[in-house]
């Protein structure tokens, strides 16, 4: 079991989520590591979510709540929820997933137990809108590699055959470690700052379920627009992603020989991301033509 004496904080952003997020606070409260925070940072709700904040953080005093003046967006309220923890160890949670009792303690091993890792990600059990069930099992060892052109291989390997087979962005994280790592405001910023994570250390990985998320599935533009960010971007989304994946690369702090190995590897992943994203838009246009021909 994870040290009882070091202050996990778990951040939760949300904007006008009441429907979901006491049992998302309980299932922390819950948790069989007891020095917690629970970090709340409310992005300007129009809902009940500041009565229902306001009342945990009466019952509970490790929940700490903020509330913004001004929506920051999602990603800036990602940002600031993070900014405003004090924990040595630091883990986002969507305002309606849940934990299971043991996440945080099962988390915190491989980082007690090894000072080069940075993150702790675990399988992590899905829902999608429809109800049905995604349970994607990672058993690789790659990102424990110290080598970071070897964890890029890894990472971008698993975002490319297997959707979310690491989810780094809710994993369990060494905060000092992470907290000054930007995340740029754009279409699949999350690929990229995994990417600036797999650049700056090794990671853990707990092969048991230890959380439960709901996905919620939108399309590029609508993403876009949610961001704040120019909707023709959703057009050049790849193209936009791999043009920060390749800055990153060279802000990386890598030798000669580990960039021209990275490039090399950007290459093939936007390659096979590519071939994905038409293979997808032949699918589309086969289905519309079935139906036109049905129709």
């Amino acid at each position: 079991m994870g040290d009882p004496r070091r202050l996990v904080s778990i951040g939760i952003p949300v904007r006008n989520g009441a429907d979901g997020l006491e049992k998302a606070v309980r299932s922390v409260l819950a948790q069989d590591h007891e020095r917690l925070e629970v970090v709340i940072s409310d992005n300007a709700s129009t809902d009940g979510t500041e009565e229902l904040c306001r009342r945990l953080a009466r019952e509970d005093p490790r929940i700490v709540y903020h509330r913004q003046p001004r929506n920051l967006g999602i990603l800036g309220n990602f940002v600031e929820v993070q900014r405003l923890a004090r924990g040595e160890f630091f883990r986002w949670m969507g305002d309606d997933d849940h934990l299971e009792p043991h996440c945080v303690s099962r988390s915190l091993e491989p980082l007690l137990a090894d000072d080069r890792l940075i993150l702790v990600t675990s399988d992590m059990a899905y829902t999608n809108p429809d109800g049905s069930a995604h349970r994607p099992a990672y058993r690789g060892t790659g990102m424990l590699s110290g080598d970071p052109v070897e964890r890029l291989a890894e990472l971008w390997a698993a975002a490319t055959t297997e959707h979310l087979l690491l989810d780094p962005l809710y994993g369990m994280m060494r905060r000092a470690a992470v907290v000054g790592i930007r995340r740029p405001l754009m279409i699949r910023e999350d690929e990229v700052y995994a990417t600036v994570l797999a650049l700056t250390g090794p990671w853990g990985h707990v092969p048991e379920v230890l959380a439960h998320r709901n996905l919620r599935w939108s399309r590029l533009p609508h993403i876009a627009r949610s961001l704040g960010v120019p909707v023709w971007t959703a057009h050049f989304a790849n193209t936009i992603q791999f043009r920060a994946m390749y800055r990153a690369l060279r802000a990386g702090g890598l030798t000669p020989e580990q960039l021209r190995r990275s490039r090399a590897l950007l290459a093939r992943f936007y390659g096979r991301r590519q071939r994905q994203v038409l293979t997808h838009r032949a699918r589309k246009l086969t289905g519309l033509a079935v139906r036109l021909v049905r129709g």
